[in-house]
């Protein structure tokens, strides 16, 4: 399967020239609010191909991969287990940095993918971004679309050199300041044995919304709505969370749990907070082209929309996705942003990836894994900025 994967990825990357050249510009929002100027979208691509369609990492194959890849990079990848699932599967937390087994006075950032399992695409741009990062720190400055010059077109979105291209020459140096400058940790599949059984929820067995009916009543949880922070809100006020109604409902597919982190997944996340100080944290999802930012469980703005909509402005000069807070867009309550924000003070934010939960052409799942290096980089970057203040 790895080999497979590996000609597959092999074989988009030669296609990568013919499909960033004479793409069609994404000229509105998804609602159709917003024109943008200069726009390229990364993820304005072909929805089909000839030959077969890709192929997911399979947790099986993601934790052969990852240990592949600390094998080769131990000086700069650390793979560790926060726990494991209800199914018994690890759930990986890799730690990047040039010193990774020191806890340096580093800006930290966190970025998670696959809180719902059957939206793969958030879990393999990040296999994809970890690749990245520890096989470009130690590769020298490379002329990679053979111009002659070097690093001269970085993942941002841009036709840098305007040769008609975009991204197609990336920063070897970029990645050695980011992995030199921060500290990132990335959970990949927060949601493992989801992503096994292709679907929303986690795989834990219910017995009831408060767990007092002694039989199964259905089996998940969504994660994504497990998280401490405002979960009582309902109770308080019926009348305006009223739509939460279903997230008591155990066959529903945004079942919360009968409790605040009642799953083992969402424990593994909040240990992982608990013992690190964060700046900024990503969470993807798909689908929908939007960079959200809390609140989640209400339409009032944050303490730091500023600072919020200034990230996410220039997370879509990347990837030309368009802004909103959770809350406006759709309550969530019990949201990882709400509680990493409201709990932890992390400037935290999610991308609704694409256009459909798990794309089936090679050629979009390469452009959106290209474009995401570049946002991943992005936070990096900024956790660095807004530490020096």
């Amino acid at each position: 399967m790895m080999k497979k994967k590996m000609i597959g990825i092999l074989v988009c990357m030669l296609l990568i020239a013919t499909v960033v050249t004479g793409t069609a510009a994404m000229d509105e929002s998804i609602n159709g609010e917003r024109n943008l100027e200069d726009s390229k979208a990364q993820t304005d691509v072909p929805t089909t191909m000839e030959g077969d369609p890709y192929e997911y990492y399979t947790y099986e194959g993601m934790t052969n991969f990852l240990h592949e890849l600390q094998d080769n990079h131990s000086d700069i990848m650390l793979l560790t287990s926060y726990g494991k699932t209800y199914e018994d599967r690890e759930i990986w937390v890799v730690k990047l940095s040039d010193n990774v087994d020191e806890d340096e006075e580093e800006p930290e950032v966190l970025i998670m993918g696959a809180h719902h399992g059957n939206e793969k695409i958030s879990y393999e741009i990040l296999i994809y971004f970890i690749r990245h990062m520890v096989e470009n720190y130690s590769k020298p400055n490379t002329d990679n679309d053979g111009d002659g010059l070097v690093n001269e077109d970085p993942i941002d979105g841009k036709d840098n050199d305007q040769d008609g291209l975009f991204d197609e020459d990336p920063s070897e140096d970029r990645v050695r300041e980011v992995m030199n400058n921060t500290e990132t940790f990335v959970i990949p599949m927060v949601n493992p044995d989801g992503v096994e059984a292709n679907t929303r929820k986690n795989c834990d067995p219910d017995h009831g919304a408060f767990g007092f009916w002694p039989l199964i009543t259905a089996y998940g949880v969504d994660l994504n709505r497990n998280y401490g922070y405002k979960w009582l809100r309902w109770f308080i006020e019926p009348k305006k969370y009223w739509n939460y109604t279903k997230q008591f409902n155990t066959t529903s597919k945004y079942y919360r749990g009968e409790f605040p982190f009642s799953q083992k997944e969402t424990r593994a996340v909040k240990k992982l907070a608990d013992q690190h100080s964060f700046t900024i944290s990503m969470s993807y999802h798909s689908y929908g082209c939007y960079i959200l930012y809390p609140w989640g469980y209400t339409d009032e703005a944050p303490p730091d929309e500023e600072v919020f909509r200034s990230i996410s402005a220039n997370i879509s000069k990347i990837n030309y996705y368009q802004i909103v807070q959770s809350g406006v867009w759709y309550f969530t309550s019990g949201s990882s942003e709400d509680w990493l924000y409201g709990r932890k003070d992390v400037i935290a934010l999610a991308i609704e990836l694409g256009t459909s939960f798990a794309p089936t052409s090679p050629q979009v799942v390469l452009k959106l894994c290209i474009t995401h290096v570049g946002v991943n980089l992005y936070l990096c970057e900024r956790a660095v900025t807004m530490t020096m203040v």
